[in-house]
């Protein structure tokens, strides 16, 4: 008998200093130094509904490849949704939800990772988000600081 792995769900929250949809065009934008896509050695990425992505990374000498597809990219209401499988998933896809709000002159970023498997390894996923997240608001804060 398969037995389902037991899973859980990462939650990340920033605040960023920028428009959602400053946000929105970062995280999906590969040639920005802040996205989530930067530092990938291949990829194979087409930002819309219903299209599949390939990102590898080397780290610490070894290769590191994630897929998964977009389920929903809508810019005016700040909705990004995919799904994400890789060796922190243990093969299973999960779902990354990213919601941006605006809030007090900026955007309240909040990121759910469901279905990502409960051991060390795959609660490990909450730094590379927590990273990804503070890139894109270091990136954004410092463009809009007057030189």
């Amino acid at each position: 008998m398969f037995e389902d792995p037991k899973v859980t769900e990462l939650v990340v929250t920033r605040h960023i200093k920028a428009s959602p949809q400053d946000v929105f065009d970062v995280w999906l934008d590969p040639k920005n130094p802040a996205s989530l896509w930067e530092g990938a050695d291949y990829l194979i990425l087409n930002p819309a509904e219903n299209e599949l992505f390939y990102w590898r990374t080397n780290w610490d000498g070894k290769l590191w490849p994630t897929f998964g597809r977009f389920l929903v990219l809508d810019r005016e209401a700040g909705r990004i949704d995919h799904t994400w499988m890789g060796a922190g998933t243990k093969g299973l896809e999960s779902t990354v939800s990213i919601t941006l709000k605006a809030v007090d002159g900026g955007t309240d970023l909040r990121l759910v990772h469901s279905g990502v498997p409960d051991d060390d390894f795959g609660r490990l996923a909450v730094y590379g988000w927590t990273n990804v997240a503070n890139a894109i608001a270091e990136h954004l804060e410092k463009s809009a600081t007057p030189a």
